[in-house]
């Protein structure tokens, strides 16, 4: 286990967090096979053990059972982490839905904070871009919530430099979420730059780009339901070519003596103190493997050459579904596959 003093923090908004955060998803969305409860709670009581000051959840997870575990897992722990969900996207009679209109945002909130059991969320995200609501409605909607003292502080997820900019006049939005890793670097275009400008922490999920630079994917054999399926990078012979990418990072990651995650998410810390990683796990063993990423004193040249392995659009295939891709408004790379 990571001992909890040796984690050190970086700043979003008015809160320290843990260098390294933990993204909940992984514990009933997206990657099958999910632990059973037991299991879920055991990780996430071990993530506070080991340090850990910064769950991201979201109303999407699992059809809101992410949160609903949370508040039964961890909430009499409250005050020692700091909280972060995503409203717009979400469930309606079983059907997923995104929908930034003001009166779902603050019917969403409502919501969350009876599954959570708790009375405010410190950053509440929007997840998704409707782009049929004008961004200043959806964040005015979030800035009456924190008038109201229901939520702290106010995010973005996968929003372009434009859109931030936008947002940020309406109300101080105090992080980004987007996906960021060495394989996937779309935010290097505008967004981080424009992040820093305005004062914004950067928050990178998928930083170990879906397990591909972790050793989690070895070939197309996903179980049933898995995201991955979706995205064609995934499968196929796009993924036999990046997994020897994959495969080459891998071996950088062995001569330096870490493990590929340990890597990837030390590649990300060095990019600037401004960036606070969120992995996801069902694994406590791979969980603490994760963390001691934030202590690891890297090697300069190490993390040059890995940033040498991955320029922009270095995996063959696009990121996302034409469906999913719809609702990204992050900028594209020159050059960058959509299908």
């Amino acid at each position: 286990m990571t001992d909890a003093a040796s984690l050190p923090t970086r700043q979003i908004g008015p809160f320290a967090v843990s260098a390294i955060g933990l993204g909940c998803m992984n514990l009933n969305h997206c990657y099958p096979p999910f632990p059973d409860e037991a299991a879920a709670t055991r990780l996430l009581n071990h993530a506070l053990d080991a340090g850990v000051t910064f769950l991201d959840t979201a109303a999407l997870y699992g059809d809101n059972e992410n949160e609903r575990l949370l508040g039964r897992a961890v909430m009499h722990r409250r005050a020692e982490f700091t909280l972060a969900s995503k409203c717009v996207l979400d469930y309606a009679d079983g059907k997923r839905v995104l929908d930034g209109r003001p009166e779902r945002i603050k019917a969403t909130c409502e919501a969350a904070l009876a599954r959570l059991g708790t009375d405010v969320i410190d950053l509440y995200y929007l997840h998704r871009l409707d782009k049929d609501v004008p961004i200043e409605d959806s964040v005015g909607a979030l800035a009456e919530l924190v008038a109201a003292g229901k939520v702290r502080t106010i995010g973005l997820s996968e929003m372009s430099a434009a859109t931030i900019e936008r947002a940020h006049a309406v109300h101080p939005i105090a992080a980004v979420q987007s996906e960021y890793s060495l394989a996937v670097r779309n935010p290097e275009v505008a967004v981080l730059a424009t992040c820093r400008r305005l004062g914004i922490a950067f928050v990178p999920f998928s930083p170990v780009a879906r397990g591909l630079l972790a050793g989690g994917v070895t070939d197309g054999a996903y179980e049933a339901g898995d995201l991955r399926y979706s995205m064609p990078r995934f499968v196929g012979d796009r993924l036999t070519r990046n997994l020897d990418l994959a495969g080459r990072f891998a071996a950088l990651a062995q001569g330096a003596g870490v493990t590929p995650a340990q890597l990837a998410l030390g590649w990300l810390l060095a990019q600037g103190d401004d960036l606070i990683p969120i992995p996801g796990t069902r694994s406590i063993a791979h969980l603490d493997e994760d963390l001691k990423a934030a202590t690891i004193a890297f090697d300069l040249a190490t993390i040059a050459a890995a940033d040498a392995l991955f320029p922009p659009n270095a995996l063959d295939g696009a990121r996302y579904s034409p469906a999913a891709q719809a609702q990204i408004d992050t900028e594209l790379l020159p050059d960058e596959e959509l299908a």
